[in-house]
């Protein structure tokens, strides 16, 4: 880790990644409360994927995130009272409440959507990426998606585009290991998902996504690749959701040896050894912003609790229908 990182990037990216996990935390528990509206998925354990990325780019940068997109919204810059009201349908929403959890978008930050669609903002980011190189305005698109995705047909018609016409489009592939339920050792012959990429021509790199460092160092690389005319980069980061595929998922379908043996490889716990021992921040010093940080997401929290949900007569405004004036 350089002195820059160390002491910039690492810091405010492990306080981040501790924000993001203790607002997504707190799903389950709003779900059971019965505050949130339809399924919500939480994705604890993968946090460092969102910030590392979000570190590399700017509000200009665009993304495009999936059904998992809590923390790509966030650490691309959302506010997280805003955020916590749109998932509980209330007004003061990003989307006045009526996107919820999975539909999340925020356009002055460059926040294209999250997608209950599988793969869906494969496409969407590819199509930002040639609206950016027709533009000439030297923004880059972002699209996450996970290892299920990987084997939807629009993968296959963006790489083959972005390679061809060299767009600046950066795939981030979220390797956690299962396809809601379906472990890829069961769906995928090739187990080497950068071949995907090679397969189309894009330059393709695996990394640990649980490292947040490793994650910037890689997304900052793909950046300036892109800004410099040179194309798209997919990165493979293999992560792991602590939680199961959706608030209620019973998770018969692995062990709790398994969750637990994840977890020994934690990226805050990880990057915060390494902040203490570089002579960053102390244990008593880390203590006292957590509890800040708590505090933080708890007056996120209070605040879309106290929003209004949308008044009916709103039900037909801001949503788009050709012909149709509302």
């Amino acid at each position: 880790m350089t002195e820059y990182q160390a002491n910039e990037q690492g810091l405010a990216g492990l306080k981040l990644m501790a924000k993001i996990r203790e607002f997504e935390r707190r799903m389950p528990l709003l779900s059971e409360e019965g505050l949130i509206r339809g399924s919500t998925h939480p994705s604890l354990g993968m946090e460092a994927i969102a910030v590392g990325v979000s570190l590399a780019l700017t509000d200009k940068d665009a993304i495009a995130s999936t059904h998992r997109g809590h923390a790509h919204t966030l650490a691309k810059g959302a506010d997280f009272g805003r955020t916590m009201a749109e998932i509980l349908g209330r007004k003061d929403g990003y989307c006045g409440g009526k996107g919820g959890s999975m539909h999340i978008g925020v356009k002055e930050l460059g926040v294209l959507g999250t997608n209950g669609i599988v793969g869906a903002g494969i496409g969407i980011a590819t199509g930002a990426a040639l609206a950016s190189k027709q533009l000439g305005d030297g923004s880059v698109a972002v699209s996450y998606f996970g290892d299920g995705a990987s084997n939807q047909g629009v993968l296959a018609e963006a790489f083959n585009l972005a390679a061809i016409w060299k767009l600046p489009v950066i795939f981030v592939l979220e390797n956690n290991h299962y396809a809601q339920s379906a472990s890829i050792d069961d769906m995928v012959a090739q187990p080497d998902l950068t071949k995907r990429g090679e397969a189309y021509g894009v330059p393709s790199f695996s990394g640990d996504g649980m490292n947040l460092e490793e994650v910037y160092g890689l997304a900052t690389a793909a950046v300036e690749r892109a800004r410099a005319g040179e194309g798209p980069t997919l990165l493979v980061l293999e992560t792991y959701r602590y939680l199961g595929h959706m608030a209620g998922d019973t998770e018969i379908y692995r062990t709790k040896e398994e969750v637990e043996a994840a977890k020994s490889n934690d990226p805050i716990e990880t990057l915060l050894a390494r902040l203490i021992e570089a002579g960053v921040i102390t244990a008593e010093e880390w203590e006292t912003t957590s509890k800040e940080l708590f505090e933080e997401v708890e007056a996120a929290e209070q605040f879309a609790r106290n929003s209004p949900y949308p008044d009916v007569s709103e039900a037909f405004t801001d949503v788009y229908a050709k012909g149709a004036s509302a």
